[in-house]
């Protein structure tokens, strides 16, 4: 794990991103469809490792999984493991 975390506000802030498809009825699915694949691939560059690309692209794509802070709650994870190192 030689990959420096990103700030904690842009791990919200994609969050919060990927929460938006609540705000707008009827259109949240397809909204989904857009923002999984920009998420995947964010997720990549911010913290790398195919697993977790995957599962944040299915997070984004699956119903009803939005509300899930994939960002925040890896950036938490990636820092406890720094912290342990």
């Amino acid at each position: 794990m030689n990959k420096k975390l990103p700030p904690l506000w842009l791990c919200i802030l994609l969050d919060l991103i990927g929460m938006l498809s609540y705000v707008v009825p009827g259109m949240g699915e397809l909204i989904d469809v857009v923002w999984a694949p920009i998420s995947a691939f964010l997720f990549s560059v911010l913290f790398g490792g195919a697993k977790g690309t995957i599962i944040a692209f299915l997070e984004e794509i699956l119903p009803f999984t939005d509300v899930i802070p994939t960002f925040t709650i890896t950036y938490f994870i990636r820092k406890n493991q720094a912290i342990e190192n």
